[in-house]
């Protein structure tokens, strides 16, 4: 079967994070139909209305619509942001369970609608949960996405922005690995036009930069309870590139097949995105410390994986 082409999105969960992704995709004009699936028929419903009031004054036309798993069918993307929240007291490992069960049940109606299309995931654990996506549904790993750590690349470039005053766009840097703690910066290659920049700044510099990058989750969860605007026009930028068939690189979440010396993972890498997904992952040349890093972030993806696929 063919890959289904057009450029109509199913986004299910409008949850935070969903709805700032559905805004954003009508505010950038990405799409022509969106339709949004929730358990909370009502509060989708009502983001449906919301959104619809907008489209006088978005760039494009756009038909916005609730719907179920059945609208999949003729879908060219499917947007996954469903799924629990950590609860107080609960580990990764609970959260991670759930959501894999969770996964099962969203996952399995999708592909029973005759979905062909290509899925992006954003439901964190994101890079165990892309995995489940790959496996539940039997699609090709290339069109099967994660956010991966295109919102932790932006954090770093945005960082690196301020500290050399210059506009984020024009740094070059990515975050690698797990979207999560073992996260790690590719210094060596960091750079602003081709200018390298991890020599301009100290070691205690960079480490600062390193943890102001792991840690703004927290920090925003803290102030305002969860992220979402960042993670949002990620999402919109990845499915920006599918639709536009633009062979960008993104540091997406790529399953590896010994890129990097790494198999049977997904993990955020910078990947060249278009109309068929994942074209190819880019394979970044690591210093030893970069590659232990990595190393140790992929362990700790496999170690919760082999907990649930026993």
């Amino acid at each position: 079967m063919n890959l289904t082409h057009g450029n109509k999105v199913v986004l299910v969960g409008t949850g935070a994070v969903g709805s700032s992704y559905a805004y954003a995709l009508m505010n950038q004009g990405i799409c022509d139909e969106l339709v949004l699936i929730d358990l909370n028929e009502e509060k989708a419903k009502g983001d449906v209305m919301d959104l619809d009031h907008g489209i006088v004054y978005a760039p494009s036309a756009m038909n916005i619509k609730f719907g179920n798993y059945k609208d999949c069918q003729d879908a060219a993307i499917v947007v996954i942001c469903a799924g629990a929240a950590q609860k107080p007291g609960e580990t990764r490992l609970d959260l991670v369970s759930k959501n894999v069960k969770i996964f099962e049940s969203v996952v399995g109606g999708i592909m029973e609608s005759g979905f062909n299309g290509i899925f992006l995931v954003a439901t964190n654990p994101v890079d165990i949960l892309a995995y489940a996506t790959w496996k539940i549904s039997g699609l090709p790993k290339e069109r099967v996405i994660g956010s991966g750590t295109v919102l932790d690349s932006a954090r770093f470039r945005y960082l690196l922005g301020e500290e050399f005053e210059t506009a984020p766009t024009s740094v070059h840097g990515y975050i690698i690995g797990e979207h999560g703690d073992s996260q790690l910066p590719v210094w060596s290659l960091a750079n602003i036009s081709g200018t390298p920049i991890a020599q301009k700044l100290t070691e205690e510099r960079k480490e600062e930069i390193s943890i102001q990058v792991r840690d703004a989750a927290y920090k925003i969860i803290e102030s305002k309870g969860a992220t979402y605007y960042g993670i949002a026009m990620g999402l919109a930028r990845i499915t920006r590139a599918i639709l536009r068939n633009e062979n960008v690189v993104l540091p997406v979440g790529a399953l590896l097949e010994g890129e990097n010396g790494h198999s049977d993972v997904y993990i955020g890498i910078p990947s060249v995105i278009n109309r068929t997904g994942i074209k190819k992952v880019v394979e970044l040349t690591l210093n030893e410390k970069e590659q232990a890093q990595l190393a140790k972030s992929v362990k700790t993806l496999k170690d919760i994986q082999e907990q649930i696929w026993k």
